[in-house]
């Protein structure tokens, strides 16, 4: 399991780490598309992102959110 501090950062490293050696043949359409955006700064947004991260492997992700009176 790796721990991350925002989806963008999960997926980043799923791009450098599992997308680069994933066989041709799945490097098409949706996940071609995902890492040109994502790499060459195009919009990609964080649903998108979310759903290429669980078609690979299970997420969980968290939100806190720490308030702290004046």
């Amino acid at each position: 399991m790796k721990s991350f501090s925002s989806i963008d950062e999960a997926f980043k490293w799923f791009l450098e780490n599992v997308y680069k050696n994933l066989p041709p043949e799945q490097k098409k359409g949706r996940l071609t598309y995902a890492w040109r955006d994502y790499t060459h700064g195009g919009s990609i947004t964080e649903k998108r992102m979310r759903e290429i991260l669980e078609d690979f492997g299970d997420i969980e992700v968290k939100t806190i959110v720490n308030y702290k009176p004046k």
